[in-house]
């Protein structure tokens, strides 16, 4: 797995650089039905790795973002053994306004679990790799997340307030952390949460494709995870998943009961 991880990472950081770069700020932006931005960099990314990865693995399928959910649904189902799921470009919104903040997130499911994760920012040329049970690397250094001693209230927080509606109230209102951010590239915020960056996230509805490899880096890292219902974050389906994240168990644990004691308080019943 480590020689396959290596080859990942040649041909994402090459694609990203010849695809993405040249395109930066310079691609028209379309609407999908469900709203989200695409542009013509989105469809030349994954066209490109379709090709490289059918020829690195030709036994494996690829579920990508920019696929029609029908297909997308067909290649969960079909439960493969082997399944590269692909975010060609991740922070769409932000790579079409010019903002430098976007990355390509690719994972390997087998026996559909997560395996292999790639998260390549090539902007700062930062690789964020992991190996389930072996780790995770930012561009081949040992990466690991740090407990820093902090309580709740002195900690960053990473928070998306547009998907979590039931929460955003409480935190906006009275805040348990010290600042927050939300940098709009999921997988690059689970990386930048490895690399200790800040110290707690929270979002309310990620993809497959969003946290596939950037949820492995996080725990390969030592980080800790779990949905905002107490459930494993990773689950081979297409319905979206909340993410409730810190860089040790302690902040974690602080983090999940404030929480909790929120959404109990908001709940109307």
């Amino acid at each position: 797995m480590t020689t396959l991880l290596d080859a990942l990472t040649r041909i994402v950081k090459i694609a990203a650089r010849e695809e993405l770069l040249p395109r930066f700020a310079e691609s028209e932006r379309r609407f999908k039905r469900d709203g989200s931005i695409v542009t013509d960099a989105d469809i030349a990314m994954q066209r490109r790795l379709v090709g490289e990865l059918e020829a690195l693995a030709p036994d494996y399928r690829l579920l990508g973002e920019e696929m029609s959910e029908q297909d997308q649904g067909e290649l969960i189902l079909a439960g493969d053994r082997g399944l590269w799921c692909l975010d060609p470009l991740d922070g769409t919104s932000n790579f079409a306004s010019g903002i430098p903040f976007f990355s390509v997130s690719l994972g390997l499911l087998i026996d559909r679990q997560p395996t292999l994760g790639v998260v390549y920012d090539p902007i700062r040329d930062e690789c964020f790799t992991a190996a389930k049970g072996k780790g995770a690397k930012l561009n081949d250094q040992p990466l690991r997340c740090r407990p820093v001693g902090l309580p709740l209230r002195r900690s960053m927080a990473v928070v998306d307030f547009k998907r979590i509606p039931e929460l955003a109230a409480a935190l906006a209102a009275s805040p348990p952390y010290s600042s927050q951010r939300n940098f709009g590239s999921v997988a690059l915020e689970w990386c930048w949460l490895a690399a200790n960056r800040f110290q707690v996230y929270l979002h309310g509805r990620q993809k497959l494709w969003d946290y596939a490899a950037g949820a492995l880096i996080l725990t390969e890292a030592g980080g800790c995870a779990e949905t905002l219902e107490g459930k494993p974050i990773f689950a081979p389906a297409l319905q979206s998943r909340s993410a409730v994240a810190a860089t040790d168990a302690n902040l974690f644990a602080e983090w999940q009961a404030w929480l909790a004691n929120a959404r109990a308080s908001s709940d109307p019943r």
